[in-house]
């Protein structure tokens, strides 16, 4: 039976995520310890709050090298949510420019002022529109779905084919979703996304990847 480690760094939404996952009949922990990472057969990073606090957490537990190694050289597949798709990038601005895991090209940058009634951070429900859904985790949805959204932050792409769906805010288009073979991100929250949330998690629990 596969096992999802949930990874704990201190900066996760990690009960909900496990709810989600647990509902969905995974099976499922939240950890922590840098063998779990090792061992996992699919890594789910949550994350809410800080770039910067998030690395230095996941560098003062130890845990960038087992996940790095995991994902690299294992092939294990790995998931960012909203904060955790953002530390998959080259670099975030957070808090001064920290490093990120360097798994997706590109950097994270504060979304700009927008005008009244418009404001940073950007919540709620908004639609994405899905590039290619065919061999996409959100391939199921069809072309566009509703997520829920919560994050003053996006990812930008060093390669825009990195970007799997495109959501729109004050005019901007950004990366909601990124997919880069088994490495993959969405800048919403899926478990807190109703149906559509429930089907992104299934279709990254039940599929397969050749590294």
């Amino acid at each position: 039976m596969v096992m999802i480690a949930i990874v704990d760094y201190g900066s996760g939404n990690l009960r909900s995520v496990m709810g989600a996952l647990e509902f969905l009949g995974a099976r499922a922990v939240i950890t922590g310890d840098a063998r779990d990472v090792a061992m996992a057969d699919k890594l789910i990073l949550p994350g809410v709050g800080s770039f910067r606090v998030a690395m230095e957490n996941i560098d003062r537990r130890g845990l960038r090298a087992p996940l790095l190694e995991s994902v690299r050289e294992r092939g294990t597949p790995i998931l960012g949510i909203c904060l955790g798709m953002q530390i998959l990038a080259d670099v975030g601005d957070e808090d001064g420019p920290t490093p990120g895991l360097g798994l997706i090209p590109g950097a994270v940058r504060r979304f700009p002022d927008f005008a009244p009634p418009l404001r940073v951070p950007h919540i709620g429900f908004n639609s994405v529109t899905f590039v290619e859904p065919e061999g996409s985790i959100l391939a199921a949805l069809g072309d566009s779905a509703d997520f829920y959204f919560i994050h003053s932050y996006r990812l930008i792409c060093d390669d825009p084919k990195d970007v799997s769906g495109w959501c729109e805010y004050g005019g901007e288009r950004f990366a909601a979703s990124v997919e880069r073979a088994h490495i993959l991100g969405a800048q919403f929250h899926p478990e807190k996304s109703q149906t559509n949330g429930l089907v992104v998690l299934k279709s990254f629990l039940e599929r397969s990847w050749a590294c």
